[in-house]
């Protein structure tokens, strides 16, 4: 039996929902104080915000790098809840917390050692670099002390997520998130008898919240009955031998996020070359806007970890196959009536929200926030392939789709544009994104073969 796509019936999407509802609040809510600190930011003027930008596309990293170790173990943790293996569950929550902390410690001693580096090679040949690079290696270490308690707040929420209870990171996130807000209207401009410190209080906000979050998670934690959960004493009881197998599936998402994510990064340094701060604040702009729309891949991803995957563990390989279809053809029709919406809100918004930028960085935002939404049906479809093959352990499918097309033709094409053309940062991010369309081929050509439809659980 092979994964066919067309829409399922009523009761599995209401089903989907109640998992994925929470999980694209949760990001909803994170992108909109985004948004907000974007537009607090952005009353510093142009160079103030693309510093700030350019330090949250290097952090970026640091989030694919820990949200890549957590989808790893989560693969995992879903498919163990599945077969009701509670043991299962707490090795796959400490390979997590092992390995997320490690990639952080990592991260900051660079944030410290090189801040200044790391900014520099986003904005090469932009004409504000010099205003540019102290700002955003100021901001870069004070929001290293953050690194820590984001990766442990991601092995816990994304723990609760792949064991069906969404809600409780949601209300947790949605707490910090009131924190960083209220840090931020008070420390950047001083308010309520607080400090002016701009840039410098955005980033001190940011360290406040993330603590805020993770003390509230290990409370919770620790006075609740949860089955994945395991105290810091016990980090290292772990079964090494499905350590390894982890380790072995993780290898490859390692490899696909890290094409992705160099490739973006190789891109982003490209167009911020396309000018002065108008261009670097411009995109930034639009993406924090993008980002409130990208809440549909968290849920497509949970969903697919929690129903395919759970389907799985349980040994119901036929039900995975169903549902696979559904989340497909769901995920699909969802990026379309996400996309129009998006389209309609941006319009308005943009205006009010960055009423501070420059006309000409406005612009550029908006245009961005144009083409990302027509992508979006093609990219919520790009995911729940990916997220579907990954809730079966087959991490290879995701490896070969981004090294090749991103190595073949994502990468040489912004070199080629970059250096061959004068085009304007909008249409060569528009242009570029048309490699995911021969993604989508090669990706589904993969699922097919389906490698995914296997059962995790079973241990000799």
């Amino acid at each position: 039996m092979t994964v066919k796509t067309g829409l399922g019936p009523p009761g599995f999407y209401a089903e989907a929902l109640g998992i994925a509802l929470p999980v694209m609040l949760q990001q909803l809510i994170m992108g909109m104080v985004s948004l907000i600190d974007n537009f607090m930011v952005a009353g510093l003027g142009d160079v103030s915000m693309a510093a700030v930008n350019v330090a949250n596309q290097i952090n970026f990293i640091h989030i694919v790098i820990v949200n890549t170790i957590c989808g790893a173990g989560g693969i995992y943790l879903a498919q163990f809840r599945g077969a009701k293996d509670e043991d299962g569950m707490r090795n796959a929550y400490r390979f997590k917390v092992v390995f997320a902390l490690g990639a952080s410690a990592l991260w900051f001693a660079l944030c410290h050692l090189v801040p200044g580096k790391m900014i520099s090679l986003m904005i090469m040949g932009n004409a504000e670099r010099e205003r540019i690079i102290p700002i955003g290696a100021q901001y870069l270490r004070i929001t290293s002390f953050a690194l820590f308690p984001l990766a442990l707040s991601s092995c816990i929420g994304s723990s609760f997520r792949e064991i069906g209870l969404p809600t409780i990171p949601l209300v947790i996130s949605a707490a910090a998130t009131l924190v960083n807000t209220a840090g931020n209207w008070m420390l950047i401009y001083g308010n309520l008898g607080a400090p002016r410190l701009e840039v410098a209080g955005a980033a001190i906000a940011t360290d406040i919240a993330r603590l805020a979050e993770v003390s509230a998670f290990l409370v919770y934690v620790n006075r609740r009955a949860v089955p994945f959960y395991s105290a810091f004493r016990r980090l290292f009881h772990v079964d090494w031998r499905l350590i390894t197998v982890i380790l072995g599936k993780s290898g490859m998402m390692f490899l696909s996020e890290a094409s992705w994510i160099s490739s973006e990064t190789i891109m982003t340094a490209l167009y911020n070359s396309r000018g002065g701060a108008e261009v670097v604040a411009g995109m930034a702009a639009g993406w924090t806007m993008a980002n409130i729309f990208f809440l549909l891949f968290g849920g497509i991803w949970t969903t697919s970890t929690v129903l395919v995957g759970g389907s799985l563990g349980a040994g119901k390989l036929d039900q995975a196959r169903k549902r696979a279809g559904w989340i497909k053809s769901g995920s699909a029709a969802a990026g379309i009536i996400i996309g129009i919406a998006g389209a309609a809100a941006s319009t308005l918004l943009i205006p009010l929200v960055f009423s501070n930028l420059t006309p000409e960085a406005r612009r550029i935002s908006l245009g961005l926030i144009y083409t990302i939404l027509a992508y979006l049906p093609l990219w919520a479809l790009l995911n729940a392939i990916f997220a579907i093959s990954r809730s079966g352990g087959d991490t290879s499918l995701g490896m070969y789709v981004d090294v090749s097309i991103n190595t073949l033709l994502f990468v040489p094409g912004a070199f080629a544009l970059a250096l061959c053309t004068s085009m304007a940062p909008v249409p060569m991010f528009a242009i570029l994104k048309l490699t995911d369309v021969v993604k989508l081929f090669i990706a589904r050509h993969f699922l097919g073969k389906e490698r995914w439809v296997k059962n995790l659980t079973k241990r000799n």
